[in-house]
């Protein structure tokens, strides 16, 4: 099986450089396991927080899994018409807005580690 940096180094430059980045970002946090699922990264602790998925135009799409249980304070989540899934879209490192990106992860590792997941698939 592929690890996640194998995946990732077939991408794009632009992409590879991104993905990089945030899987270092996301692996330097205490109790953060990083798994491929779906062809891509998913980063878990008690449960999935989030996963990088390489999008259309060379950017990567930081998607959080809880997202419609975060506040989105910061107005970068964006959920494409997803009920659920929200993310941040990076097109260039440079760009990258850290400070903010930061808190929303850290709001998501909270609510890992403070509520719960509940599925809210109808069977």
């Amino acid at each position: 099986m592929d690890s996640v940096l194998e995946n990732i180094d077939h991408l794009p430059a632009n992409q590879k450089r991104i993905m990089l980045f945030l899987d270092e970002l996301l692996i330097d946090i205490p109790g953060i396991t990083s798994k491929l699922r779906y062809k891509i990264p998913f980063y878990y602790k008690k449960s999935w927080i989030c996963y990088l998925n390489p999008i259309k135009g060379d950017g990567v799409e930081l998607a959080f899994v809880r997202a419609n249980e975060l506040s989105n304070e910061q107005g970068l989540l964006d959920f494409k018409h997803r009920k659920q899934v929200a993310g941040i879209s990076i097109y260039q490192l440079d760009d990258l807005p850290i400070t903010t990106i930061n808190e929303v992860i850290n709001e998501a590792l909270l609510l890992d580690e403070n509520v719960p997941y509940a599925s809210k698939r109808s069977l």
